[in-house]
């Protein structure tokens, strides 16, 4: 995990740059339909806020590491082999993810027009789709396949 945390706090370091070089940059070319000068915050405000994320997320992982002995990434003497096998279970026949999608794309357009009613439908909808991969192989004829 230490070396994912390393790399978001590169890329939050990068973006931090950015922010600071798009706040000069938008202060000192003028706009090109109105000719004004100024910094234009809602671009600086958002690329803080990514700046601010990527560093919660590398932060979280530097305290995951701290916690779980070295992986084979972790270690810089660590030999190919040990690296190798198993890395989890992937459903490969999995219809959830589309209604989970499907659900999220429900709710956008719920936000994007204004109905809030169609907000609720699409987040119950998400609930009820993340419910369902989550429990998908502890339920129905799946469970009798696994043993």
């Amino acid at each position: 995990m230490k070396s994912e945390g390393r790399l978001f706090f590169v890329l939050a370091l990068f973006v931090f740059a950015m922010a600071a070089l798009y706040g000069w940059w938008t202060n000192v070319a003028p706009h090109e339909q109105t000719g004004h000068r100024g910094v234009e915050w809602i671009g600086v405000v958002a690329l803080i806020l990514s700046g601010l994320l990527l560093t919660m997320i590398g932060s979280a992982l530097w305290l995951i590491s701290r916690r779980i002995e070295p992986r084979p990434e972790d270690r810089p003497e660590a030999e190919i082999h040990e690296g190798a096998g198993d890395l989890g279970f992937f459903s490969p026949g999995s219809y959830w993810p589309i209604g989970i999608a499907l659900s999220a794309a429900i709710a956008s357009l719920g936000l994007a027009f204004d109905q809030w009613w169609l907000v609720a439908v699409g987040l119950i909808s998400v609930i009820v789709a993340t419910c369902g991969l989550m429990f998908e192989y502890y339920t129905g004829t799946r469970r009798g396949a696994e043993h």
